[in-house]
């Protein structure tokens, strides 16, 4: 059984040839608002742009129309940059977005366009959620719904 998951898993994988990274860490019950998510990230060079995603997993108990994450990428030779991120995650019914036919959908949110990693050596990306209740200060302290979370660097689609 083991060399059946193994075969499918490369073919799977190898049927992607924009893929450079692409990884995702399972979210145990709830996604505490504490709770970091990171990737250790080796770009294979420092002269080609990569497209840069955050890819979500989530169940129909998420119960927000949207999402909020802090997203850090430390350098190198030690800059960070900090994003706050906005996201859609459901059409205005409520019906949730992403594909999949069960309650699981699947999310390839994009993060950065045509991005060179100048520094040579290893990135470090952390997400974090950020979500808040309409009319609450403190945020959700507790997040439903999300199973895991990924991050991904793809080539660009050759126009």
């Amino acid at each position: 059984m083991p060399i059946v998951l193994l075969i499918i898993s490369f073919v799977f994988t190898s049927c992607d040839p924009n893929r450079v990274f692409d990884e995702y860490q399972s979210v145990p019950g709830t996604w505490h608002k504490d709770s970091v998510i990171s990737f250790k990230v080796k770009p294979p060079d420092s002269t080609n742009a990569y497209n840069l995603f955050v890819n979500l997993r989530n169940t129909n108990a998420y119960k927000y129309n949207n999402l909020f994450l802090i997203v850090n990428m430390h350098f190198p030779h030690g800059k960070t940059i900090t994003d706050t991120l906005e996201y859609k995650m459901a059409d205005p019914s409520g019906k949730l977005l992403g594909t999949g036919m069960s309650d699981m959908k699947e999310n390839k949110l994009w993060y950065k366009e045509n991005v060179v990693f100048k520094e040579k050596g290893e990135y470090i990306v952390n997400i974090q959620q950020a979500m808040r209740e309409n009319g609450k200060v403190n945020g959700v302290v507790e997040l439903e719904g999300i199973t895991d979370v990924g991050f991904r660097v793809e080539r660009p689609n050759k126009k």
